[in-house]
């Protein structure tokens, strides 16, 4: 029986396996930068995010990974930064648990909007998030701005 809960000390190991190979399946397998020490004190320690794992027979087999953001428009909301589920357990209604529990979370903060990204090629993924009645917006153009602290 898969179990979602969410994370604790020790599965950041796990969900940093899972973030690559998320990078892998969204062709960026060499993007992922952070440390599983990282990882740990952002989860744990400073809680700038936060993370639910779907769990089957005590291995990491997905997880949702989010945190509050803000809209000047509409006050507090959660941004789903990333949902993924393991390829082979695909389509098993993991991911859509791990969703709902997200949205539970987000209705327990009392955060007007969930928001998240889905890159426009994925087309399992909108139809996922489609099944589930999200509103997907083609209006916005996202915006980014990097820095490397790493510079020898």
């Amino acid at each position: 029986m898969i179990l979602i809960r969410k994370a604790t000390l020790g599965d950041e190991k796990d969900i940093l396996l899972l973030i690559k190979e998320l990078a892998v399946y969204e062709k960026e397998p060499d993007a992922v930068e952070i440390t599983t020490e990282e990882l740990r004190s952002h989860l744990f320690i400073e809680q700038i995010c936060e993370a639910i794992v779907a769990v089957d027979n005590e291995i990491v087999i997905g997880f949702a990974l989010y945190y509050t953001s803000y809209s000047t428009w509409k006050g507090k909301c959660l941004y789903l930064e990333d949902l993924y589920i393991k390829a082979e357990l695909r389509r098993s209604g993991v991911g859509k648990k791990l969703f709902q529990r997200v949205a539970e979370v987000a209705q327990l903060k009392k955060v007007r909007r969930m928001e998240w990204q889905v890159y426009d090629w994925n087309q399992p993924a909108i139809d996922f998030y489609l099944k589930l009645d999200a509103q997907l917006n083609k209006t916005w153009l996202n915006g980014r701005l990097e820095f490397d602290y790493n510079v020898k």
